[in-house]
């Protein structure tokens, strides 16, 4: 009878083990998940903060050019009556 007691034991430490293991696996995929999904926001947010990093870069290089494109209107304009100026003289 002690025999009997002791192979059922091993029986159920088996069956347990089996379930520790199936458990195991799908507890270990569930934290792959995770550690991807987490990792897949941080690079989503590093690539949206590298876009509006990249906008104001867009930004400031309009913008000089817009001022430089005044300037040279206005240079424009000041040489247009100089030259009204030479002609009416």
């Amino acid at each position: 009878m002690d025999n009997g007691y002791i192979i059922l034991g091993i029986i159920a430490l088996l069956f347990l083990s089996m379930y520790g293991f199936a458990y195991f696996s799908v507890a270990m995929e569930r934290v792959k998940q995770k550690r991807a999904q987490k990792r897949e926001l941080e690079q989503e947010e590093i690539r949206k903060q590298q876009r509006a990093k990249n906008q104001e870069i867009r930004d400031e290089k309009l913008r000089k050019f817009n001022e430089r494109k005044e300037e040279i209107q206005r240079e424009l304009m000041l040489l247009e009556k100089m030259k009204q100026k030479q002609k009416v003289s």
